[in-house]
């Protein structure tokens, strides 16, 4: 489709004014950052295999009636979305101690956590997206308590969707994050999941061994992070079995 005005561009994606109004283009870079993007590459083909990850979890989140911001990919590396208000939040869920909970409270990684543990970020570069608590949230007017009762129910009811799929090939769902946003059907206000689901935004772990299929193949240099990201899309189906390696992804329309 014609290139259109750009609204938004963060770190892995670009945002564009849809066709019709209430829409966006979202595009997916090949951009890989961590830690707050002091660490930086470009990883050829990544952002093809995002799109059509980010496409099934959002599909398979609509067929049970998880509400979101997916319409229909567009092409490799775009997809047509709705267009919402971004609470300016980001929703954590622990099913196992990884990354920055094990740091702050000395849990073992890899420790199975008792029962899902939801955490929220202050979307904030600047400051380094710092954990923040309801009582912040709600103080600071980010969210009300409705609206973190509803962004909580939504955040269980994806974990338990990705889950049940990477239990089914063999992955451990270790811990995600997403972002929901707002709309706005005259004066009645929705939540729905928006940004992207993909390998970037989520911990998985190979169940029998434990190997990373995720970003922090990139950000502790454990390998291809390609490598990594076609696996996974290649056991839910995504891609071709017979695809070992994502360079130039070839994918299932």
């Amino acid at each position: 489709m014609a290139r259109r005005k750009k609204v938004y561009e963060g770190k892995a994606k670009i945002l564009y004014e849809g066709p019709e109004p209430g829409t966006l283009v979202q595009y997916f870079k090949d951009d890989a950052t961590a830690f707050n993007a002091q660490k930086k590459d470009v990883i050829d083909g990544k952002g093809v295999l995002n799109n059509r990850l980010s496409e099934f979890f959002m599909n398979g989140l609509t067929q049970i009636g998880v509400p979101n911001h997916f319409i229909k990919r567009l092409n490799m590396r775009e997809q047509l979305i709705r267009s919402v208000e971004i609470i300016p939040l980001e929703v954590i869920v622990r099913n196992i101690a990884a990354g920055t909970i094990s740091q702050r409270l000395g849990i073992t990684e890899g420790t199975p956590l008792p029962r899902p543990i939801i955490e929220f970020c202050l979307k904030d570069d600047s400051l380094g997206d710092p954990l923040v608590s309801e009582e912040h949230i709600i103080a600071f007017g980010w969210a009300s308590q409705q609206d973190l009762d509803d962004m909580v129910a939504l955040a269980l009811r994806v974990n338990d969707f990705l889950s049940g799929c990477m239990l089914a090939v063999g992955i451990k769902l270790v811990d995600f994050k997403i972002e929901i946003g707002r709309i706005w059907d005259n004066d009645f206000q929705r939540l729905i999941v928006a940004d992207e689901i993909s390998p970037d935004s989520c911990r998985l772990w190979d169940i029998e061994t434990g190997e990373k299929l995720d970003k922090d193949v990139f950000r502790r240099d454990l390998g291809n992070l390609n490598d990594a990201y076609t696996e996974v899309a290649r056991r839910l189906g995504v891609l071709p079995s017979n695809v070992t390696h994502a360079t130039k992804p070839t994918l299932i329309n």
